[in-house]
């Protein structure tokens, strides 16, 4: 794409705030309308002049533009568990930025807290009209749709379960929409030992070692010994059979992966196993918190 120059605002007060607003207007439109460019930077040339691109170049600093994200009407017709639902054309839908208990399945038995998170669910929606919202990915590899859910009064229901505590916050780039709301209102909930954060199954353990994989969401106390890169991912080492594994193409989420080192850290997520090695995938910062 090519660049387009913006009018270099001169010192006098003769100059249209008018006509400059208007040029954003029309930046801002583009942007929303356009499917080449996910950013548009603003840099300014040796002459003084603003310019716009999708081309990131030196010193050019992405422009915050606001787009209003749309909603989709729809009647839901089952509630799942605490983070799934069925809509009337038969759709499940996985509520994004969060992670409810798992109800009894062919998988294993009910997780502590995952048969309020669902009955809390069922009482808010079960026959009624919610409103979807989209985030970048509207669809995951289980062909469910990806969404934010809100009532006709504007409520939140993926925020209101993180701040009953009947949810975690689970953060999976790049859908990171409401990510500081949600992050904030369960620092809220966690303080207050809400729902799952007052539960002992949810408590913090100390993880060393590990002989078998543990079951479900879990919540440790570690220590990062030392730092291993390879060509997707870093990883901190924990111990000699265990690591927390984040892929390089989100490491601009995070702090320099040095900073956790030797210092006492609580991770949250899901311990996966190959052969003999235990690895916790961290996805975003939410989940790797300074102790």
């Amino acid at each position: 794409m090519h660049f387009t120059r913006a009018p270099r605002i001169p010192p006098s007060s003769s100059f249209s705030f008018l006509k400059y607003g208007f040029l954003i207007t029309i930046l801002v439109f583009l942007y929303s309308q356009s499917s080449l460019a996910d950013t548009v930077y603003r840099s300014t040339d040796s002459h003084g002049r603003t310019l716009y691109s999708d081309i990131p170049a030196p010193a050019a600093q992405p422009l915050q533009l606001a787009t209003q994200p749309t909603r989709s009407r729809y009647r839901v017709t089952r509630v799942i568990d605490g983070d799934t639902i069925v809509l009337e054309n038969n759709k499940r839908v996985r509520l994004l930025g969060i992670n409810a208990p798992e109800i009894e399945s062919r998988s294993g038995p009910a997780e502590p807290g995952g048969n309020e998170a669902k009955a809390w669910l069922h009482k808010k929606l079960q026959g009624g009209v919610v409103y979807l919202e989209y985030d970048r990915q509207k669809q995951d590899h289980y062909k469910r749709a990806l969404a934010h859910l809100y009532l006709a009064n504007g409520e939140h229901i993926n925020l209101s379960l993180v701040e009953h505590g009947l949810a975690a916050v689970t953060l999976i780039p790049p859908n990171l929409l409401h990510a500081a709301t949600l992050i904030r209102a369960q620092q809220r909930a966690e303080a207050k030992k809400l729902g799952i954060w007052g539960m002992k199954q949810y408590q913090p353990r100390q993880l060393v070692k590990l002989t078998e994989k543990p079951f479900g969401w879990q919540r440790y106390r570690v220590r990062a010994t030392a730092l291993k890169r390879n060509r997707r991912f870093s990883r901190l080492v924990i111990g000699k059979n265990i690591d927390l594994s984040i892929a390089n193409q989100d490491l601009a989420l995070f702090p320099p992966l040095k900073t956790y080192l030797n210092k006492p850290l609580e991770v949250r997520g899901w311990v996966s196993r190959k052969k003999n090695h235990f690895s916790i995938r961290i996805q975003h910062p939410s989940a790797l918190i300074l102790r």
